[in-house]
């Protein structure tokens, strides 16, 4: 029959009768053949099988093997025993290989028909055994893909235990060695087929025994984060992935991120090579466990190598947003490595140029998720050109091509870019010392206390939240100066941009503070706000006098030139303190301070003998308030200001009087000083305050007033007012009194209520005002501006001291003539609140409370509470200051209505490294509930009546800027170098506690205050500690 066979095949008859003859062959397997025949047949077919010329061959010879073997079974198993399979897979078939995959195949196909045989289960074992040899020696994709068809079918072929496990890891390391040079799509299909069949093998065995998955996986990281250049693993292990159970990320990354035996190059080339993965077109949750990697590294610190990664494959990632099939897996790592490298530009301008191309081609590639993957898509680049702004010549032509789609609000920005950053990243896998504390959630950045500097850290926090002021400080043009403002500004920007919780202010604090300062001695914080706004103030003065001294002639360096809007422009490296909208004439040439928080107010004293009036008129930056007789109990203390000095009002004439304080004439209650208005009942306000320090002084008896007119002393009223409101209003309540008895300074512990709305009575010239009176008596409202007791007298700035004294003697002659002044309502809300804990200036400890505004504007608080009405000016010249109800609050109550839901987020309370969410009831309640913490200096912002620029028109001129200016070069720079610097500190500690974790004892402070114990500390025993103390061991309680 084989001869038969053999003769037919070789001959030269039509294909048809050769069908037909084989046919008969087959169906003669039914009769009795003998042993010698149907070895013969089992020879001449395997040579068809595996030897033959053409695909007519090869099917004739399974057609009759498969119906012999059926038919004589027990000859068939005799044929095709162990030894002949051992000597097929080791040997290969004649001239062909044992490589090749038609022996695989052939095999495949005779075990099918042995199933059922008892001699099956020895050539089990003989494949068991040669299997995991052919994984060692690196197959072919091809050779792969059919091994895991016939281990698919017959498990039993697979090996076992200690050998399965290798097996798995051979397999693993063979999968690296596939590599396809193909560029014809069907052959590029073939082999990710191929791939996919080997990866489903694996996915098989580790469900059937999961004891050989995680030495799997650790093959894997071994292969990818080899080192040897001359070897290069295929992106195809990317196939494996999708495999990994999900659940299984924390306890993966735990473990490789936090084995010390894994160097920084392998970290790295196993995270480029993952990266790489996301070219594999099949392969799922790739993305997924890259950024799980990601995060894991920073949050072990590991930031060099998340540095070198993302600027080494930044561009590769993005690369992959072209291809439809792998975009959204790219575009979430791309969107997890811009977002979370804020340490510098750098990353995202590297891809930069390739932004409008991309956001073309999906536009015009008509694709249904085109579309909602370029929303996603542009959301991410306006998260990252918000956080590196000030490039305008890069992304203008990326606003143009994105003009038309949605852009994200600020708020959602700012918490996509908090939320990602690596220093944001929770450390899950480290305790105790291991454990890193990130950036505040509220996005703010703390100030480090460097002994007892709280009194610096809460004013720097609340001139930081001072909207319109910070703005402007950062967009001054200072490079190259020394200036304390070129401090200031560093440390703004610092405080705005640095990556660090908290940031240090070591040469800021050098730089600003007093000289009677003792260094590491706690101090009081409005002494140190007056000097350091005062400091600012010269400086610019000085600077300006040097700029108007030179000569107006063309030079390399003209400071003088105009820019196209006609605002000055600093030049380069030239020292300059003005910024373009204080050079415009409506600003008069003041300096920032006198803008910002320069207010003026007169001091009139008019005899009641013959009704003469005195004048004179003041500048001021802040007001410190009184506390009136009532408030205080009998016999105790009377106040005074920080400096211990007793505050007197400076008596002056416009028509030459005496400008010499005279003894005994202090605004603090005196035994022969009687006021007008009645006592106030409790409980004390800020407005009760403000009305005290404005009321009339009756002058009698020791305290009589000299008039020139009447040429002796007589009994006089004197009476100040407000003729120009700041645009930011400072309060300091003098709570330090000097105890005579003991000869200590002590503390004035009376609650007051801080209203979050108040209104200022300004006097001026007789013009059409949102609310007018014709009396100029105190408001039953909040005016607060008048320097009498501790207001900081600003020096002019460009005035010769003639034309003022002619200004001033004008005012007082219009005044005789026409009588009273008219008086405008000027609106102010809250913005920040300075408290002191404990029970004396020289110890205890301060924090401030900052008003949390929203959005790019500032103008405008969130809070509804915080809100002009909308019919204001409607209407309402007529109406009477003290019953005028335009704000939200009645500002006689000085009381806040609830919170309407944003207790949580419209406030933030700054205690030196510390930033936390706070709530605006919390600043009314504090002393309430620590009768120790009290508010000592407050900061009220103006707010614009619509349609009405209040105080010489500072929005017209441009004094609000409308969002935050961008950083310039230098202090850029100056960021993303220490940015750099914290980031390898913050590695080099980590490394260092992963090592020493095991002996070392915890030192960090509990949370709260950073300042140094007593002496004069904010330390417990300081005056900190006890009932509301806020001692860094109690201070914890102030975050509600």
């Amino acid at each position: 029959m084989d001869k038969i066979l053999e003769g037919l095949v070789s001959s030269d008859h039509s294909v048809p009768v050769k069908r037909a003859i084989v046919k008969k062959v087959v169906e003669a397997a039914e009769k009795e053949v003998t042993e010698e025949q149907c070895q013969s047949l089992f020879t001449l077919t395997t040579r068809f099988i595996l030897l033959g010329e053409d695909a007519f061959q090869r099917q004739i010879g399974l057609q009759v093997l498969d119906a012999y073997a059926r038919y004589h079974r027990p000859e068939f198993e005799r044929f095709f025993s162990k030894d002949f399979v051992l000597s097929l897979l080791q040997q290969g078939y004649d001239q062909l290989d044992r490589k090749d995959p038609a022996i695989i195949d052939y095999i495949h196909c005779c075990l099918r028909l042995l199933i059922s045989c008892p001699s099956v289960l020895e050539i089990f074992g003989v494949i068991q055994v040669e299997v995991l040899r052919m994984v060692c020696e690196r197959p072919e994709p091809a050779l792969c893909a059919r091994l895991n068809t016939l281990l698919s079918d017959f498990v039993q072929c697979i090996p076992r235990d200690k050998s399965g496990v290798l097996f798995c890891q051979q397999l693993v390391r063979t999968i690296s060695y596939f590599h396809c040079f193909a560029s014809q799509e069907r052959e590029l299909g073939e082999y990710i087929s191929q791939v996919t069949k080997v990866s489903t093998l694996l996915q098989n065995i580790w469900k059937a025994d999961p004891a050989t998955l995680l030495p799997s996986l650790q093959e894997v990281f071994a292969i990818i984060s080899s080192t040897d250049p001359a070897f290069d693993p295929s992106i195809a292990l990317a196939s494996l992935v999708q495999h990994i159970p999900v659940q299984m990320i924390t306890v993966l990354i735990k473990s490789v991120t936090t084995d010390h035996n894994v160097k920084d190059a392998n970290m790295t080339k196993a995270l480029c090579r993952m990266i790489d993965w996301l070219s594999w077109p099949l392969a799922q949750h790739v993305d997924t466990w890259v950024i799980a990697l990601l995060k894991g590294l920073a949050a072990v610190q590991k930031f060099t190598i998340l540095i070198d990664v993302t600027l080494l494959k930044i561009e590769l990632v993005f690369s992959r947003l072209w291809y439809p099939i792998v975009r959204q897996g790219a575009l979430a790592v791309l969107s997890h490595m811009l977002l979370s490298f804020q340490h510098s530009p750098e990353a995202f301008h590297l891809v930069v140029p390739h932004v409008v191309h991309l956001v073309q081609s999906l536009r015009a590639d008509g694709l249904s998720t085109s579309k909602a993957f370029l929303l996603q898509f542009t959301e991410l680049i306006h998260c990252m050109m918000y956080q590196y702004s000030g490039f305008p010549d890069l992304y203008d032509h990326i606003l143009d091509a994105i003009k038309d789609l949605p852009r994200p609000g600020e708020e959602k920005i700012k918490l996509v870019l908090n939320q990602s950053a690596w220093t944001s990243q929770s450390n899950s896998f480290a305790s105790g010392p291991l454990r890193q504390a990130g950036k505040s959630e509220t996005g703010k950045t703390g100030l480090v206390n460097l002994g007892n500097t709280c009194y610096m850290n809460s004013i720097i926090q609340t001139l930081f939240m001072a909207t319109d002021f910070r703005r402007h400080v950062l967009s001054l043009h200072l490079n190259g100066s020394n200036t304390l403002m070129k401090k200031l500004q560093l440390l703004f920007a610092f405080l705005a941009h640095t990556q660090r919780a908290a940031y240090a202010p070591r040469n800021f604090l050098e730089a600003s503070r007093p000289p009677w300062f003792n260094v590491g001695s706690q101090q009081d914080c409005s002494e140190y706000l007056r000097f350091l706004l005062d400091r600012l103030h010269e400086e610019e003065k000085t600077i300006q006098v040097l700029e108007s001294a030179k000569p107006k002639v063309s030079s390399p360096v003209d400071t003088n030139s105009k820019d196209p809007t006609g605002q000055t422009s600093p030049a380069e490296g030239q020292e300059s303190s003005l910024t373009p909208a204080e050079t415009k004439p409506g600003n008069d040439g003041r300096t920032l301070i006198e803008t910002m928080f320069g207010g003026n107010l007169i001091t009139g004293i008019r005899c009641l003998q013959c009704n003469c009036i005195s004048e004179k008129e003041e500048p001021f930056s802040d007001l410190s308030l009184a506390f009136c007789p009532s408030a205080t109990s009998q016999g105790s203390p009377q106040p005074e200001g920080p400096s211990e000095e007793p505050k007197v009002l400076c008596q002056g004439s416009v028509n030459g009087g005496s400008e010499i304080p005279e003894a005994g004439s202090a605004k603090a209650p005196a035994s022969n000083a009687h006021f007008v208005p009645a006592t106030n009942e409790p409980p004390l306000s800020v407005p009760d305050l403000v009305n005290y320090f404005l009321a009339p002084e009756i002058l009698d008896e020791e305290n009589a007033y000299f008039c020139e007119k009447c040429s002796s002393l007589q009994r006089a009223e004197r009476t100040m007012k407000v003729v120009s409101a700041p645009e930011y209003l400072i309060l300091t309540l003098l709570r330090f009194s000097y105890d005579a008895k003991s000869h200590v300074r002590r503390k004035i512990l009376d609650n007051v209520t801080i209203p979050p709305l108040m209104r200022l009575p300004v006097h001026g010239p007789s013009i059409p005002t949102q609310c007018s009176s014709s009396t100029s008596s105190p408001l039953q409202v909040d005016s607060p501006e008048s320097s009498e007791n501790l207001a900081k007298k600003l020096k002019p700035s460009q005035k010769d001291e003639e034309e003022e004294e002619k200004e001033r003697i004008e005012r007082a002659e219009q005044i005789n003539r026409g009588g009273e002044m008219s008086v405008q309502s000027v609106p102010y809300v809250l913005s920040s609140v300075v408290m002191h804990s404990g029970i004396s200036s020289e110890s205890g400890h301060y924090y401030s409370y900052g008003h949390n505004i929203s959005g790019a504007d500032g103008t405008q608080h969130p809070a509804n509470h915080f809100a002009l009405e909308e019919d204001l000016g409607n209407g309402q010249a007529e109406c009477s200051l003290s019953t005028c109800s335009a704000l939200s609050i009645p500002p006689e109550q000085g009381e806040t209505q609830p919170n309407s839901g944003q207790e949580a987020r419209d406030w933030l309370l700054f205690n030196d490294s510390r930033v936390t969410f706070s709530s605006f009831r919390s600043v009314q309640n504090i002393t309430n509930r620590f009768p120790k913490d009290t508010a000592y200096v407050l900061m009220y912002r103006k707010q614009e009546l619509p349609g009405q620029s209040i105080n010489g028109g500072l929005m017209a001129n441009g004094m609000r800027l409308s969002a935050e200016p961008p950083l310039q070069k230098e202090l850029l720079d100056a960021i993303i170098k220490d940015n750099k610097l914290y980031l390898q500190e913050q590695e080099l500690n980590a490394r260092t506690q992963a090592l020493q974790a095991p002996s070392s004892s915890c030192s960090f402070r509990p949370n709260g205050s950073d300042d140094n114990n007593p002496p004069g500390s904010c330390g417990p025993s300081g005056g900190g500690g006890g009932g509301g103390g806020g001692g860094f061991n109690t201070i914890s309680r102030l975050v509600f």
